[in-house]
């Protein structure tokens, strides 16, 4: 078996660790790597990879988080043969469960092994999912249904709009272009959206976004 692999993180001993671990194993190639979102989708747009090991949240180079869960989607919609191998830091039982609904993507903890991160990479060549304890231990606990105990959020149209087409893969230029107003009311109607629902990030936005049936989990990614 001959793998070409993508890596992205943003800390460089992360990396240092996989490339390591990869060493140690016959047929394969590191294509190359990022450290942050724009610098991983440009990557993928010039090197052919089979299997892609990324954070799930990165900030970009200006220091801005971006958001996690439309950077894998748009991965998965740009690239949707790629498999995709999730190493994540976040608990959020939302967000691990948007990502774990999309058969093409395995996903473990950055407390795991690197044995475990080679067999969700094993996995993941061979068309196969592949699930970290760490991840799969929340998703197995009954969960009570998290709508019925958070108070209704009415946000204005417009914020719902905004943060529909953020969930979407959207940037805040795109979706000013498409509602025909200035980037900076874009991001004023998201803010805006964001302390209606309580939270200060974009994990816990489309987290909440989904809890409060804003959005559903299937479009997130």
């Amino acid at each position: 078996m001959h793998l070409r692999i993508i890596l992205a993180d943003d800390h460089p001993f992360v990396l240092l660790g996989y490339r390591a671990m990869l060493a140690t194993q016959a047929g394969v190639t590191i294509a190359g790597e990022a450290h942050t979102p724009r610098a991983l989708i440009e990557l993928l747009q010039r090197v052919p990879c089979d299997v892609l090991v990324t954070d799930l949240f990165m900030p970009d180079a200006d220091g801005a988080p971006e958001d996690d869960l439309a950077l894998m989607r748009r991965i998965r919609r740009d690239w949707p043969q790629l498999r995709v191998v999730v190493v994540t830091t976040l608990t959020d039982p939302s967000v691990l469960r948007a990502v774990a609904a999309d058969d093409a993507v395995s996903a473990l903890g950055k407390a795991e092994s690197m044995d475990t991160l080679w067999q969700a990479i094993e996995a993941s060549a061979n068309g196969a999912r592949y699930l970290g304890r760490s991840i799969a231990d929340p998703l197995a606990c009954p969960q009570n249904d998290e709508r019925t105990s958070l108070p209704a959020v009415r946000l204005s149209w417009r914020q719902t709009e905004v943060v529909k087409r953020l969930v979407r893969g959207q940037s805040i230029a795109e979706i000013a272009e498409a509602l025909g107003c200035h980037r900076r009311t874009v991001s004023r109607q998201k803010r805006a959206a964001m302390t209606k629902l309580g939270v200060t990030n974009n994990p816990g936005l489309f987290s909440r976004l989904y809890a409060c049936g804003i959005v559903e989990i299937d479009s997130h990614i």
